[in-house]
């Protein structure tokens, strides 16, 4: 197969969209992905009229994401899409991955995976029923000394693991911002487009695939006090959760967006039997290693004594800034690298991935299904939902 770009559609992240732009420049950053058609609403006109903004051609321009797979499916194997970009609220990621696994299209989506747990399992009998690869957007793992931190952890360093905190801090809706024109916040509070999550779903489940990611460790069981703190608000906007792993360490998931003047402070602590290690996502190229009997080490992205995993994924030198964007094209360029593989002829059940799949939706379904369930009940512990 002859060296090229990869073709990619996108469904959703539209005008007035966060998510879709950072799609859009996490797929451009590295030169190998070439955005070729794009259904950008669920309304026509307005889908239409992102397209144009965008330059996309008016043939490949579509007004639902329905007839785009289909037309992308009738076109030559030389023009057409290779995988599809889902950007939509929740409710729309599992019908349009569906779409996409009919026609034959790898995906990769926002998460959480889909509305609800019963929904992921849905999702996982189609992709095991295919030849389709599947990859979801948790950001925070592309992060280089995220992936350094597991490296860390898997090697020992710092012992059995016995606590881990993980806290993600927001503000942005301490005050009614759905009742005002915000369309982020009209969607993410609408339990029909968002699920029965609010900050659970958004941030919660962000923070709960971090420590399983970087420890390697499965959230066994819960202990969960969601509230919504704004009068009327249907969903959650803050979650203070206990946490039980299965190796039988502790720990403490704090989530919350009525956190006045917090930005995006996500951090996570993990403390083992001989060392603990710390990382924050606004300060995301220092990784700090703590020990009993040295002095705390700073490890900075592409610097010295950096595992290769996380040094490939760092772009430019030592001290030059990465960040969010940077860590999106990680995610994107581990899923192409596996896509590649697959246009080679390898089978997608052989191919080796390093990004988050259904694997990761299901737990993360499975984790907020879990904390709604005990937050709303009179256990103390949940278990989390076998997947």
């Amino acid at each position: 197969m002859a060296v090229r770009k990869l073709r990619m559609g996108l469904v959703g992240g539209g005008e007035g969209a966060f998510i879709g732009a950072v799609h859009r420049m996490a797929a451009a950053l590295d030169g190998q992905i070439e955005l070729v058609c794009a259904a950008l609403s669920s309304d026509a006109e307005r889908a239409l009229r992102s397209a144009r903004a965008l330059y996309l051609p008016a043939a490949r321009s579509y007004a639902d994401y329905r007839s785009m797979m289909r037309a992308e499916r009738a076109l030559s194997a030389d023009i057409r899409m290779d995988f599809v970009a889902i950007a939509t609220p929740n409710h729309l990621h599992l019908p349009v991955a569906l779409a996409a696994i009919e026609q034959g299209f790898h995906v990769l989506s926002d998460k959480p995976a889909t509305l609800d747990l019963d929904e992921c399992k849905q999702l996982r009998a189609a992709l095991q029923a295919s030849s389709v690869l599947y990859g979801l957007t948790h950001t925070y793992t592309g992060y280089p000394l995220v992936r350094e931190a597991q490296f860390r952890i898997a090697n020992g360093e710092l012992g059995a693991i016995r606590k881990v905190v993980v806290d993600y801090a927001q503000g942005w809706l301490s005050a009614a911002a759905e009742q005002t024109d915000n369309k982020q916040a009209q969607w993410r509070l609408d339990p029909q487009r968002a699920g029965n999550g609010g900050c659970i779903g958004d941030i919660g489940v962000h923070a709960a695939n971090l420590v399983e990611y970087v420890t390697r460790l499965p959230i066994a069981e819960v202990c969960a006090d969601l509230t919504a703190f704004v009068p009327g608000r249907p969903l959650d906007d803050d979650n203070s959760i206990l946490l039980r792993f299965a190796n039988g360490a502790r720990g403490i998931l704090h989530a919350s967006q009525i956190c006045c003047g917090e930005e995006n402070n996500l951090s996570i602590r993990v403390y083992g039997e001989c060392g603990a290690l710390s990382w924050s996502q606004e300060e995301p190229n220092s990784l700090w290693l703590l020990h009993a009997d040295q002095p705390k080490q700073l490890l900075r992205a592409n610097g010295a004594r950096i595992s290769p995993r996380a040094r490939m994924s760092s772009r430019i030198p030592a001290g030059h800034p990465e960040g969010y964007l940077e860590a999106f094209a990680n995610i994107y360029s581990d899923f192409i690298a596996a896509v590649r593989q697959i246009l080679a002829g390898t089978p997608v059940r052989a191919v080796e991935t390093h990004f988050p799949g259904i694997n990761a939706g299901l737990r993360g379904m499975a984790f907020i299904e879990a904390a709604m369930s005990n937050s709303a009940g009179a256990q103390k512990w949940t278990a989390l939902p076998p997947v």
